[in-house]
């Protein structure tokens, strides 16, 4: 299944391809495969070259792993996520190794790497889905988080599958169209708030 972007100006096919799709097939995601999105995201620009980022992975070929970090996951988010051969959560690393201060840009940079993996994943022909619904305080308990990182983002990778396989509900939000703000709604000139000239 595809859906592709209804793009108003021409961007990149891989833009155009990436979504985040909540279908995922049975099929192994490949070591080598998994390194390449991760060396997508280890490339990735940072704030004073920090690479902030850390990701704890976990596939399905460690059931227990994978058992434990699924368990992190919202209630909402486990049964489609449950499909995806492998989950990650994203860390930021929260002060600069540079002087100790803290790092603002950290989530931001962790962001970027990604959307680098996602991107680098798409190419693969794989798609990713990031949530927000997970139990923060149970990752770090879990996994041993100190207060110097911050769980970020869980993920869910793996090959795209149908949406038949999915329960009536979660089809209908596979299957609805795509959607963005207007540009004109957040590129501003002058003011905040105040949509630039060069926008028609």
């Amino acid at each position: 299944m595809e859906k592709p972007t209804d793009n108003q100006y021409p961007i990149n096919d891989l833009l155009k391809k990436r979504w985040s799709s909540l279908a995922f097939i049975d099929k192994k995601v490949e070591a080598e495969v998994l390194l390449s999105l991760l060396e997508a995201a280890r490339w990735s620009p940072s704030s004073f070259n920090e690479q902030p980022w850390s990701f704890i992975v976990a596939t399905k070929e460690n059931p227990a792993e994978y058992d434990r970090l699924l368990s992190c996951l919202a209630e909402g988010n486990q049964p489609w996520a449950s499909l995806a051969p492998v989950l990650m959560l994203s860390v930021a690393k929260l002060s600069f190794d540079r002087n100790n201060k803290p790092n603002r840009h950290a989530f931001h940079d962790v962001g970027l790497a990604v959307a680098s993996l996602t991107f680098q994943a798409t190419e693969m022909g794989l798609r990713v889905r990031q949530m927000a619904g997970f139990d923060v305080d149970k990752a770090r308990e879990l996994y041993k988080i100190s207060e110097q990182y911050e769980p970020v983002t869980a993920i869910a990778l793996g090959y795209p599958g149908e949406p038949d396989i999915l329960p009536e509900s979660l089809r209908e939000r596979e299957l609805s169209p795509r959607s963005r703000k207007p540009i004109s709604s957040f590129v501003f000139t002058g003011e905040f708030g105040k949509t630039a000239s060069f926008i028609h």
